[in-house]
């Protein structure tokens, strides 16, 4: 299967006008293997075929399924175990302790996919509570994929997914067998709120969090993109809150509001004026 540049064009131009995702040249290989599932199951013969139904119908429910097909979801638990030792022996028992007894800490899972980050911290805040470090934690978890979030919302993965990154000891503890699967226990499931928000487009009134995780993000935005992003994440941080982004990100060039910090070989940022 070879993609029509003219093809091409347009299905960047949705994805980029939906989502602020840039699918740049030399891509092509990308959007044949993601969209072949489509195809498949709408039985539409090729591409062309497949841009010119779009072109007919742009507001129908295949330009959502071509959207979402684009859109990289690639995770797993504990994911750069790293940030998630920072995660757990500095950053959210340091936030915890430093706001007045009562105060809920949010920490917010940007671009959450189907729910192997936001449900690692679940994991963890559970493990600090039992420690009277990680008391009164939410988690909110984001994405601009519904299905990727009805995914995450049913807390349901198989033998393959929960292999990865997830110790065994996690597994007994914190999931149930479903069928062939695994299911998140309801009260660690408990602890996250999902909901639909693009990065790129307009964003709800939102708790004002005191840990982003914006990890493995902003690469697949242009650069204006990026410096609004960060600019309004600057602009909702709690006092004293940190942002934590993927290991090839940096905010360099990008937002001077941010500085650097290191920890044990993770990195993370905070306000300058922090």
């Amino acid at each position: 299967m070879t993609i029509d540049p003219r093809d091409f064009e347009y299905i960047s131009a949705l994805v980029r006008e939906r989502t602020a995702i840039v699918i740049e040249t030399g891509k092509e290989y990308l959007v044949e293997s993601r969209l072949a599932r489509v195809l498949r199951a709408r039985k539409i013969p090729s591409l062309g075929d497949l841009v010119r139904a779009l072109r007919a119908a742009p507001g129908h429910g295949l330009c959502d399924e071509v959207v979402e097909a684009m859109i990289t979801s690639e995770t797993s638990f504990f994911r750069d175990a790293a940030c998630f030792a920072l995660l757990r022996d500095k950053l959210i028992p340091e936030r915890v302790a430093a706001r007045p007894r009562g105060q809920r800490l949010t920490i917010w899972s940007c671009a959450c996919s189907t729910g192997q980050e936001p449900y690692s911290l679940a994991f963890l805040v559970q493990e600090l509570a039992g420690r009277g470090a990680g008391r009164n934690v939410a988690i909110l978890a984001t994405d601009v994929s519904e299905s990727l979030l009805q995914r995450a919302r049913q807390g349901v993965f198989d033998q393959l997914e929960v292999s990865r990154g997830l110790p065994a000891e996690l597994l007994q503890r914190c999931f149930t067998p479903s069928g062939k699967c695994w299911q998140v226990k309801p009260q660690v499931r408990a602890l996250i709120e999902f909901r639909r928000l693009s990065l790129a487009g307009r964003w709800p009134a939102l708790p004002p969090p005191g840990i982003v995780l914006l990890r493995n993000v902003l690469i697949y935005f242009d650069v204006a993109t990026r410096e609004r992003i960060l600019e309004r994440i600057d602009g909702i941080l709690e006092p004293g809150g940190c942002l934590i982004l993927g290991s090839a990100e940096t905010t360099f060039k990008l937002n001077s509001a941010f500085a650097r910090r290191t920890d044990g070989g993770a990195v993370f940022y905070t306000r300058r004026s922090a």
